[in-house]
Formats: structure tokens, sequence, C-alpha cells
């Protein structure tokens, strides 16, 4: 293939004497022998999208890799200094997963900012994201930094900021940082070998501060019951940096019987397990649930790599493992927290809590019927926490939510918590055992209540520049010519949430303008029922998400929405 002239300047610069030898002999030899990767690696630059700055590991600018990571980071430093430039000390938290190069990228990452001068708390070994936002609070830091790709398959890292706040950055900052990167004439404006005292190794302290602040949770003080001690639990953290701290929570809040899958139990950058290291997947799963029969475990609970994510399995009355999705998930915690608090008798006034516009209507239905104010935001945990630090001080956050299995109970980490969600998902389970219940019940129970919603998720990945081009092709397409049917139903509203227009398909009736902006197209027909469609802010991939509403919840409704949702994802794939 023809390599341009533009290219061909920024591949030489990577073959220049800046970088390492192992760098220049991998450009090279891509150079000669596979110019589609070279193409791929050298295209763009690695930019912060909904999660931050992922990608592939290899050279290239548009790659992870110790050279992107410090451009990164020497921007971040820059723009620190221009944000605040009277502070006498600068500091930043920094935590890393279990993915290859993770620990290597956490240390190139410290030694720029410590050449910058600015104190830096490192962890001594990986650690879950959530953790890390907490941290950024506990230390009073500036800024924090984890290097992670959290559910990516293994060729993906990735570098995640988080501001003083403690959650993720959000504009101005992201494209503040971007804007400091893009000035960095080369790779020698990096600085490095700064002074070691500034690195600060941190651990265990910390560890434990957060897992105090957890289990001093008003939904966990009351003391369990013998049963609820003796309640079979089964964890994996898929190789990832779950198995630090979940297993210990759960056992110091009284679970005594609970296993850990051996087998994944280790770290491992190559999840030589699984197919993908997701507990949005079954497969991912399957070793837990195994071990789950073979313990006869009530509880099954599943993290991806940095413990952000959480999977769940719980025995229905047939004493059968059933499997949740994300959007049950939510649902499920949403309730246990607010029957809870009306339990507890915790002040009702000024509540508030969020969802992004993926996940399930039915948190809009539990939010009224405990009269809590529900907010709805874009796709993207740092959107939730911006409703958060807006509200500080004014209303309570509650409960935050997204269907891609991310939650968050309360304000004291500003990100999805895994950690937190595994404690209070035994917490609920606890609580159902002493009701005479279980989680699937409870569940039941709500659906005969609010009603039914059967939602599915479909996502098609295409590799490359090629691939970007096609998932842009699809969005265009939609945009011209919009769906009018869903299945049998008909579609009466569209919203396009980046022309910022919502309209009647059928009769071009405008409706009031959203008040959201982002590249999202969604669907409503006049059941109710509604597909949102938008790509992916961290892979090359576009996801549709469906829900299909129903009155109520039984074997057969189930099969006739199930059929529904195939029959309308075989016709968008037409």
């Amino acid at each position: 293939m023809d390599i341009s002239d533009e290219l061909m300047v920024r591949v030489r610069a990577w073959l220049s004497y800046e970088y390492d030898k192992d760098t220049r002999e991998r450009v090279q030899w891509l150079l000669e022998n596979d110019q589609v990767t070279l193409q791929e690696s050298f295209a763009g630059d690695l930019e912060f999208g909904t999660g931050g700055m992922r990608g592939i590991m290899g050279v290239g600018p548009n790659r992870l890799n110790i050279y992107t990571v410090g451009r990164a980071t020497q921007g971040l430093a820059n723009y620190l200094r221009k944000n605040y430039p009277t502070e006498t000390e600068l500091r930043v938290a920094i935590a890393y997963d279990c993915r290859n190069n993770s620990a290597r990228f956490a240390e190139v990452t410290a030694d720029t900012l410590a050449a910058n001068g600015i104190r830096v708390f490192l962890y001594e070994s990986l650690r879950p994201t959530p953790q890390l936002s907490f941290t950024v609070r506990t230390l009073s830091c500036h800024a924090g930094i984890v290097i992670t790709a959290s559910h990516n398959p293994k060729e993906y890292n990735g570098y995640k900021v988080y501001w003083g706040d403690g959650a993720q950055v959000v504009p101005p900052h992201d494209k503040g940082i971007i804007d400091e990167v893009r000035h960095l004439e080369n790779a020698e404006a990096v600085k490095h070998k700064g002074d070691p005292s500034l690195i600060v190794r941190i651990g265990r302290e910390i560890d434990e501060v957060y897992l105090s602040t957890l289990l001093d949770s008003p939904f966990c003080r009351e003391k369990l019951s013998e049963a609820a001690t003796e309640m079979g639990i089964v964890y994996t953290p898929i190789h990832g940096t779950g198995a630090t701290l979940i297993p210990q929570v759960l056992r110091r809040r009284g679970f005594k019987n609970v296993h850990v899958v051996t087998k994944q139990r280790d770290p491992d950058g190559d999840f030589k397990t699984v197919v993908s290291p997701n507990p949005e997947e079954s497969s991912a799963m399957s070793l837990a649930v195994a071990l789950a029969e073979e313990t006869q475990a009530a509880l099954v609970l599943g993290t991806d790599p940095d413990a952000d994510r959480v999977g769940v399995y719980a025995r229905d009355a047939k004493g059968e493992l059933v499997r949740f999705d994300g959007n049950q998930i939510a649902v499920l915690l949403a309730y246990f927290v607010l029957e809870r608090e009306q339990e507890l008798k915790r002040p009702r006034s000024k509540r508030f809590m969020v969802r992004t516009i993926v996940t399930t209507p039915l948190l809009d239905a539990l939010a009224q019927a405990y009269k809590v104010e529900m907010r709805h935001v874009l796709t993207g945990f740092k959107y939730i926490a911006e409703e958060i630090a807006a509200s500080e001080g004014k209303c309570r956050f509650v409960i935050g939510a997204e269907e891609s299995h991310g939650y968050l109970v309360g304000d004291k980490v500003r990100d999805k918590d895994a950690v937190q969600s595994c404690l209070l998902l035994a917490e609920f389970a606890a609580w159902a055992l002493a009701h005479g219940t279980n989680l699937c019940e409870e569940l039941q129970r709500l659906y005969a209540k609010y009603g039914y919603w059967k939602h599915a998720q479909r996502a098609l990945v295409r590799k490359g520049d090629e691939g970007k081009r096609e998932i842009e092709e699809r969005i265009r397409q939609l945009r011209t010519t919009p769906l009018t049917m869903l299945g049998e139903e008909k579609v009466v509203r569209v919203t396009d949430y980046l022309v910022v227009r919502a309209y009647n398909p059928q009769n071009q009736e405008e409706y009031a303008k959203p008040v959201l902006h982002a590249d999202v197209m969604e669907f409503e027909t006049e059941g109710g029922s509604r597909l949102l469609v938008r790509p992916s802010g961290t892979e090359p991939k576009i996801k549709y998400y469906l829900g299909i509403r129903a009155p109520r919840f039984d074997a057969q409704i189930e099969a006739t929405l199930t059929a529904r949702i195939e029959q309308i994802f075989n016709t968008i794939a037409e």
C-alpha cells in the first residue's frame, strides 16, 4: 500500500534516536512487513473519550506505549501548572490494574510527574479503579491517574485521568489536557528522571481507610443473622484487581462462606481463562458458576480487571442459578438502597438518583415511588459524577447506575465501584434471606408492581480506519433515513442528540429539544419501547440498546418479547 508523505514524517520521527532501540526496531519492522498496522499506528493520536485515553498497545502515536503515556502525563503536568499557578505542592495519585505493561506505564507516569516537581502517591501494587477515585479525595490530590483498559480485550490498555474531586475529567479539563499534549513538539519535550523522593509508595494504609468507609455504610451496620453469615458466596476477580479487596471486605462484614475462583484469582494480563474479561458476558462468569454449583452457593459475583463493573448470579426459589443483566442489577441495588433508607428512617427530602440514557426506565418508576428526583445523563460514569459535584451540599446523592454493570451508592467515591456493589449485593441477599425471599423473587415482585422491561444489547465491532468509516456511515444513514417501526410498533418519537432535535417521523411534528448533546440516536414507540444507537467512545464499534415494555412478567410474555427483540435486531442488521 502507498504511504503518504505526511504519514512518513510521523514514522521517521519514531525512527530517530529520541526513541529507544526496541521501539525503533519495531517501527522499522512494520514499515517493511506490515504497512496496514503501520498506517493504523501512525494515522492519528490517541485522545480522551468516555473512559479517558484507551487503545491497543504498540508503537506509534495512535497506540498505548511509554511515549504516548509520557506525553499524556507531560500534558497533564503542564495543565495542572496552569490551573494551579500559586500552589506550592501539586499532588497526584496513581493506581494500575493487572494488564500487561500497566505497572511499567504507572512507573513512567510517576517519573514524569516527579520530573515536573509534582508529588506522586503511587500504589505499590495493583488496586481497583474506584479506590483510586477514593484516594484522590482522601489525600487531597489535584488529580489522579489509573492505568487500565477496564473490560477491554488483552491487547488494550488505557490511561484514565481524574480531577481533584475524584471524578473522571470532563470538559473543559479533558480538552485542556489534550491541547497541552498537542503543543509538545517531540519526545524530548517530555521530562524524565525526577526527584525520587517526590514519589511516595502507598498501599495497605489507604486500603484500610477505604474498606472502613465501605463497611461504615448505614446499610452494613446491623448484625448479620447466623444464616446470612453461612450463606455461600462465590467470587471471581477474572484475574484482576478485585482480588485485593473484595474477598476481604465480604469476610470482614461477617460472610464466612466466601469462595474465590482459584484459576482466576491471580493477576494475568493475558486473561487465559476467558475470551473477554467482562463480567457482562456469561462466558467470563462460567468458572464462577461452576464453583457455585459445586459448593451450592446462593450468590455469584464477578468483577472486571479494574473492579468497577460487577456481574451477578443468584438462586431462585427452585434452587437454580439465574443471571442478572446490568439493568436488573441496577434495579435491585436501587430498590435495596431506597427501601433500606426508608426502614432506617434516613432523611427523605432533597435526594436524587442518576441513570444514563441507555439504562432502564424502570429506575424512574422506583424514583417516583420513593419520592426521589431522577436525573438522566449521557453514557459515561463521569457524567454521573458531574451531577454529584453540582449538587454537593444542596441535594443528597443516593445512587447512580449505568446498564453496563456500573453502580455507585453515596458520594465517597466518584466513579462506579464494584467493590462497594459486591458488598451491597451480598447485604441485599442477606436481607432477603432474613425476609424469607431471594434476589430473584424480589425482582419479580418489582416487575409485578412497576411493569416489566425486557432489555437487550448488540454491538457491531469493526477494526481499523475502514471500520471506523463504516460505523460513521451507519449512524449517518439512521439520521437521513430514521426508523419508522420497531418490529410491529410504530415509532412516534426520534431524538437526535447530536443535532439536538426531537420529532415524530410519521408527521414531522417537532417536540421540545433534548437538553443533552452527543452522537446518539433514540427511537421511541407508541407503546413505550425504545432503541438507542451510539458509537462507542472507547472501542471501534457501534452499540444498539433495545428495551421492550410489557405490563407484567411471565414466561409466555418473556418468550414473546425475546422473539420480538431478535426480529428487530435482524431487521436492523439487514
